[in-house]
């Protein structure tokens, strides 16, 4: 039997991961410790809790902050008025339709009343009839005459003179 050179067909790289040299390590160790956050800065981005207890007691400080978060929401829900208050107010709607009904409802229920009311104000009864049945005493789309202009006119005058008058009196004698 010939001998075959097995050296050559034997992979002889090791099992384990290649691994740097310890010291290019310590180094890498060394660059991240000098640019780490100071602690000021973690507590801005919430990471370290912004507290001066012991490590020890944070836990149960910040579960303390919970439950008077819990019991502050607790008490803020009883004390709120129930669903019938709210719609006897006028703060929510009576409606029972789901939320994305409720708009155009509102819209609808809008226009509806307008049409209502531009329906009877076309059927209202003109001005000259009121008149005719005494209900009216005078037109009140009527634009006043010059004469009554006038007499307005001088109304305001007489009025603006007699309070300047009753100033000027009150003024002199105070």
């Amino acid at each position: 039997m010939a001998e075959v050179d097995r050296t050559a067909v034997i992979d002889e790289t090791p099992i384990s991961p290649v691994r740097e040299p310890s010291h290019v390590r310590q180094n890498s160790l060394e660059k991240h410790l000098q640019h780490r956050p100071d602690p000021k800065e973690l507590r801005d981005r919430h990471i370290l809790l912004d507290t001066n207890a012991a490590p020890a007691l944070q836990a149960a400080a910040h579960e303390l902050e919970r439950q008077k978060v819990t019991d502050s929401l607790k008490k803020g829900l009883e004390k709120r008025p129930q669903r019938e208050d709210l719609v006897e107010r006028n703060i929510l709607p009576s409606s029972t339709a789901a939320p994305s009904i409720q708009g155009p409802a509102r819209e609808l229920e809008k226009h509806m009343r307008a049409d209502s009311l531009n329906e009877k104000i076309s059927h209202r009864p003109k001005p000259e009839d009121l008149i005719k049945d005494g209900i009216l005493t005078e037109d009140p789309t009527e634009i006043p005459s010059e004469e009554e202009k006038k007499r307005e006119d001088e109304a305001e005058r007489l009025y603006e003179e007699r309070i300047e008058e009753e100033y000027a009196k009150r003024e002199g004698g105070a």
